[in-house]
């Protein structure tokens, strides 16, 4: 999803910095945060917030604040939303698997609009075990009401969770590309700039 299907990094930026504002963190807290939390965070982050700098605001609050900011910053771009539904129209399941905590991961969800679109939803944080591991691919595809065994696609910019990941589960596998590519995976069935054109590749697969 982060990367993917809704930016993070734009949402991110502005939720620490609201929540430092809120708070008036000082620029070594705001540092930490942006360094810690740069990839994924959990609330086990902000009892080490708390016990680094010794706060005095309790930990759940400052997760609970830091979640609520990042489910109103985070957004999915329409043309992504349209895709969706254009993809549910043509008679696609879609499904979400993703790696982070479930409270903030089905919050942006919510907040971007993607929940409605998406027929199932498996979250790293849930089970305590990561993409690629098999399992979060299977948990998803059961959520979905569908089975790995029948085959699909996996999309995503992460070359070893999600392509990597995809390719264990036997999915062919889009590669929104971007980040660096690791030696020896196996590279992606196609490889695009944009989400979108991932879209566009599976409308005309149903076509075919």
């Amino acid at each position: 999803m982060d990367g993917t299907l809704a930016d993070r990094q734009s949402a991110f930026s502005d939720a620490v910095t609201g929540l430092c504002r809120t708070h008036a963190l000082t620029p070594a807290i705001e540092q930490w945060l942006r360094t810690e939390l740069a990839d994924r965070a959990n609330a086990a982050d902000f009892t080490r917030l708390r016990d680094t700098f010794d706060l005095t605001v309790p930990a759940a609050q400052l997760w609970q604040e830091y979640v609520d900011l990042m489910a109103a910053a985070v957004t999915c771009r329409p043309e992504v939303l349209d895709g969706l539904a254009r993809l549910r129209t043509a008679g696609w399941t879609i499904g979400v698997i993703t790696n982070g905590a479930g409270d903030i991961q089905r919050a942006k969800l919510a907040g971007t609009g993607l929940a409605a679109l998406v027929d199932g939803v498996a979250v790293s944080g849930d089970l305590e075990i990561r993409k690629p591991d098999l399992r979060l691919f299977e948990l998803g595809a059961t959520r979905c009401g569908v089975s790995l065994a029948d085959g699909g696609w996996m999309v995503g910019d992460n070359p070893a969770g999600d392509i990597g990941g995809g390719h264990q589960a036997g999915l062919r596998t889009i590669w929104l590309r971007g980040r660096p590519w690791p030696d020896g995976l196996p590279a992606a069935h196609h490889v695009v700039d944009d989400v979108t054109d991932a879209i566009t590749i599976l409308l005309n697969e149903t076509s075919e």
